[in-house]
């Protein structure tokens, strides 16, 4: 897979504190790439769009819900 291009950003609400943080590259066609921050030249991970957006949809949507106090069934 050519990943020349790819342009690395990490969630705005991510912290410089040195946690669990990965990072997206979603300006490429056809593929969204994922990375550990710590480990730059480790694995990385593909995904369709789709799935990616599939993914982050349900997380917000989880996120949103505990913070408030209620449960999400698991899907």
């Amino acid at each position: 897979m050519d990943m020349t291009g790819a342009r690395w950003r990490k969630s705005t609400k991510s912290g410089n504190n040195g946690g669990s943080c990965v990072e997206v590259a979603d300006n490429l066609t056809g593929v969204v790439l994922v990375r550990d921050t710590k480990d730059r030249a480790g694995g990385i991970l593909a995904f369709e769009p789709a799935a990616w957006q599939g993914f982050v949809g349900l997380a917000k949507e989880i996120g949103v819900s505990e913070r408030r106090g209620t449960s999400t069934d698991a899907r």
